[in-house]
């Protein structure tokens, strides 16, 4: 960081570094400078007998009062030994030191420091612990913002990581938006996400930044067993996921990193497995420009973000499979109804021109012997009443031939044959009926139809069971819908009732047609006052 671009922390930190205080620092840095490695030694001994790992000991050792008399006796300013601060508090919070730690540590530099200046300057020892006790207030504060940083870090890093989960599109989208942040998070230079096919005989390239042409590395029993391990390796050395050097790491990496290639482009190289349940599925790999060491904090959260990673590329494959099931099943449905409707034509037809012409033949033979039969024939009056009941069964059966596949649909399209099924049904119901048709131009096939059958079906239950005397039809198109609306001020109903007969072709059935056309069906009743009656909303989308 330079001096001119210093966070508000780091400002606030020099700042309290007062005039009088740097004059007392630089006095201080001048009669420790001699002694600084000495206590150092002491100050490392006993930091080894806490148990503080050598990692820990060193960043420590640059955050002591020594460290700072280091620097103010070179003649750079104190605000090098704040900066050095934050970052030595940014590898101790990845370091997973806690700050109860850090201030043991800083207590038992102390306890060394404090005889060194007893006996130099001995008259001067209240203002060396001033100083001290300044210096040690300035430190504290700079750790706490370094501290910060690292967990508002992680922090967002897992907020990213949800939030590409929810909004992935697809597994694919998922897989490179999770390897991106990743990278991003990492600071590295590359970065790889390859999952074993089905029958892991290969590692396929499923993500990568920058992105990458497909890419698969042969697998054997041996390489899995290898990524299956957390891996660091730094240019000709290879280290495990605890930091433990290995000798040379050439042919450590070739039998670690897929891509055989990074081995020359990059210093550092991360590996991560994707793994579950003892199984590992994949791996994570990411490669740095320069030597890029990771602290435990670091391999905690790449850990985290990996058994994320799986979970939510399991859950996204299932939603892929589920869409898949669904879009099959729909497809299934539509087709029934096309049979459906296809069957209709064909029983209509056969009823048209079998049944429906047998009756014709039977009602013509039955007139021309009862007027070949004398007035006084006995038989005639019962020879009538046949021919009546002929003809009626000639007119119910023409309904049904009509019901079963209206010719007028396809002849003249949908807003005819709605007018004339309103028609049909005012002639059987004492119902006054309101149709408002828009202008909606041509419309597939399936639309009209479906339309149509949903139109037959709510008149079908206003007259079975609502004993309405006015019912509203309104049908509308804009914006890529057929927009339906059928209102009636019958009796009412109740709706989750009606929706869950699962046995009929009511409302259930209804919903499931409009469903299976990606459309949405709304439905309101009220059994009670004013406004008591039905209300069914539909709107289904026009392909284009």
């Amino acid at each position: 960081m330079q001096t001119g671009q210093l966070s508000p922390e780091l400002a606030d930190a020099a700042d309290v570094l007062s005039d009088q205080l740097r004059v007392h620092l630089q006095r201080l840095a001048v009669l420790l400078e001699p002694h600084t490695q000495k206590i150092e030694r002491k100050f490392l001994n006993r930091l080894r007998a806490l148990g503080f790992e050598p990692k820990q000991r060193m960043a420590l050792s640059a955050i002591t009062p020594g460290a700072a008399a280091t620097i103010l006796a070179k003649g750079q300013p104190a605000l090098e030994f704040i900066e050095q601060v934050e970052y030595n508090g940014r590898r101790l919070a990845k370091l997973n030191l806690p700050p109860s730690a850090i201030l043991e540590a800083l207590e038992e530099y102390d306890l060394v420091l404090t005889p060194t200046l007893q006996a130099l300057l001995p008259e001067e020892d209240a203002n060396f612990r001033w100083v001290r006790e300044q210096l040690h207030f300035c430190v504290i504060l700079t750790l706490n913002n370094a501290y910060y940083q690292v967990r508002e870090a992680e922090t967002q890093a897992f907020y990213e990581l949800f939030r590409i989960e929810m909004e992935a599109a697809n597994l694919e989208d998922l897989l490179r938006r999770f390897t991106e942040s990743l990278v991003h998070v990492c600071r590295a230079s590359a970065g790889r996400l390859y999952m074993l096919n089905e029958d892991s005989t290969e590692w396929v390239l499923k993500a990568a930044s920058p992105k990458l042409e497909p890419f698969t590395a042969p697998n054997h029993p041996g390489l899995i067993k290898k990524l299956s391990k957390q891996r660091f390796l730094n240019g000709n050395g290879h280290t495990n996921g605890n930091g433990n050097s290995h000798g040379n790491g050439n042919s450590q990496a070739s039998g670690v990193i897929l891509d055989q290639s990074w081995q020359d482009r990059f210093e550092s190289c991360w590996s991560i497995p994707l793994a579950a349940n003892g199984r590992t599925a994949g791996v994570m790999q990411f490669g740095f420009s320069k030597s890029y060491e990771w602290l435990p904090r670091e391999q905690e959260l790449l850990a985290a973000a990996a058994e994320r990673c799986l979970m939510a590329a399991e859950k996204q494959r299932l939603m892929e499979d589920l869409a898949q099931r669904e879009e099959q099943v729909r497809r299934l449905a539509e087709h029934m109804l096309h049979v459906e409707e296809i069957e209709r034509r064909r029983i209509s037809r056969e009823l048209h021109d079998e049944a429906g012409q047998s009756l014709l033949c039977i009602r013509l033979q039955m007139e021309l012997i009862e007027q070949e039969l004398p007035e006084t024939a006995g038989g005639r009056a019962k020879l009538r009443e046949a021919r009546d009941l002929t003809e009626r069964t000639i007119l119910e059966m023409r309904r049904l031939i009509a019901a079963l596949s209206p010719a007028v649909l396809e002849q003249l399209g949908l807003g005819a044959a709605l007018r004339q099924l309103v028609n049909r049904f005012q002639r059987l119901h004492p119902c006054r009926v309101r149709l408002q048709l828009s202008k909606m131009g041509a419309l597939p096939q399936q639309i009209e139809i479906i339309t149509y059958r949903l139109v037959q079906e709510c008149f079908n239950n206003i007259g079975k069971h609502s004993g309405a005397t006015h019912v509203n039809i309104s049908l509308t198109s804009a914006d890529g819908w057929l927009k339906l609306a059928v209102e009636d001020n019958g009796v009412g109903f109740r709706v989750e009732e009606a929706l869950a007969k699962r046995d009929s072709f009511g409302m259930s059935g209804m919903r499931e047609r409009v469903a299976l056309l990606g459309g949405k069906f709304y439905v309101e009743s009220r059994m009670e006052g004013p406004k008591r009656g039905a209300k069914i909303s539909i709107e289904l989308p026009i392909a284009k």
